[in-house]
């Protein structure tokens, strides 16, 4: 089942996830893309600032984009950013399980483009003790019902 504009009333709440971090993955997301010594090495962050391993944050964004896309129902035509706003409240670590937790805020047709609309979503990204891992208000171009 694919989600439309119409399907989509300002208050709804969906949710999806799992996705279970370990040591070996936040090591290689950061050797290839953000490679930082509290991502890459136990002993090293454990005297930094986050006090041990840590996920790059743009890991966490990247699990919370493949729970987005992976989301049933998904959203019709695929998950089109237009905009967004991030925040990394927490730091995640080894062995947390990350889920998401979705609200529609806003949604409405765009004028100049009368088969889409836009929605802004806000997008929590938890851990197994709902410590919130990323929170995310993202504008999304959702298409209409044909």
């Amino acid at each position: 089942m694919a989600l439309y504009l119409q399907d989509l009333p300002v208050g709804l709440r969906l949710s999806h996830g799992t996705h279970t971090l370990d040591a070996e993955q936040i090591k290689a997301f950061a050797r290839q893309f953000d490679p930082q010594p509290f991502h890459l090495d136990e002993e090293t962050a454990a005297a930094s600032f986050f006090g041990g391993l840590a996920a790059s944050g743009w890991h966490t964004a990247a699990i919370t984009m493949r729970l987005i896309a992976t989301m049933e129902p998904n959203l019709a035509g695929g998950v089109i950013g237009a905009g967004a706003q991030l925040d990394w409240p927490t730091a995640t670590r080894p062995g947390d399980v990350l889920r998401i937790e979705c609200e529609v805020l806003e949604a409405r047709p765009l004028r100049s483009k009368p088969d889409r609309g836009l929605v802004l979503m806000h997008i929590k990204t938890l851990n197994q003790r709902d410590e919130v891992r990323q929170d995310l208000k993202a504008k999304l171009v959702v298409f209409q019902r044909p």
